[in-house]
């Protein structure tokens, strides 16, 4: 076990739980003590939950797969978005479009719009417009940007969601359980970890632990990425000597 990383979780606040009134008994096996009515999770039990979700989320990018970054809590969006990039894969950071997984296509088909309003508004066709008009067409351009601009290189269904928060993304694990998906997911005290496949017990209310917990997986997601790269090119190489 790294001292190094127990000193940035610790450091991060990832320990502090919530409330002992609301907790969830299923929790238990995660938490370490409570104090000044405080449930304080094991640390352990968050190094093993990140090691764990590091290597199945670096095994997915390694087969070139999508992994979907949600969480729309005020206090993980901006960590969501650069992470995302980051790593390259799609995220929703704003608010959950029911229908993103299970009805895929009417999605896709919304992000045609948001495409076209673009191109739109970057030509001179928007001067055709009366400005009531091009008021309009600005307003759904910034709310179908904020709910869309995330996902618009997802262009197949994800392998994996990596939640903050799955109480908060209830209908986000709703929906990749119905089809299939795995989920990771930093869960606080409150939550049911038997809703998702790889938990990682933590603080899911502080930005500090949300950061350093996501942009741990996010480096495993790029090591995965460059692990693919590398049997891609081994594989060219392979095929030229053979010919």
């Amino acid at each position: 076990m790294s001292t190094t990383l127990v000193q940035q979780l610790v450091e991060s606040g990832v320990h502090f739980g919530h409330r002992s009134s609301r907790w969830n008994p299923k929790m238990r096996p995660y938490i370490y003590a409570r104090r000044n009515l405080i449930h304080i999770i094991d640390v352990r039990e968050t190094i093993r939950g990140l090691l764990r979700a590091k290597k199945y989320l670096a095994q997915v990018a390694s087969r070139g797969s999508l992994i979907l970054f949600v969480g729309t809590k005020r206090q993980a969006g901006e960590t969501v978005q650069k992470a995302a990039e980051r790593c390259g894969m799609p995220y929703v950071n704003d608010r959950w479009l029911g229908g993103t997984l299970t009805n895929f296509r009417t999605i896709r088909s919304r992000l045609s719009r948001l495409e076209e309003l673009e191109g739109i508004r970057e030509s001179e066709v928007i001067n055709s417009y009366s400005k009531k008009a091009q008021s309009a067409l600005n307003r759904e351009y910034r709310k179908m940007f904020r709910n869309l601009n995330g996902i618009r290189s997802m262009s197949r269904l994800p392998e994996c969601l990596v939640v903050i928060d799955p109480k908060k993304e209830k209908n986000a694990i709703k929906e990749a359980r119905k089809l299939g998906i795995a989920t990771v997911a930093l869960i606080d005290t409150d939550c049911d970890p038997d809703l998702v496949d790889l938990p990682i017990p933590g603080n899911d209310d502080s930005m500090r632990s949300i950061d350093l917990v996501v942009n741990i997986l996010a480096d495993a997601v790029l090591a995965g990425k460059v692990q693919d790269a590398t049997q891609q090119q081994q594989q060219a190489e392979g095929a030229d000597v053979a010919k």
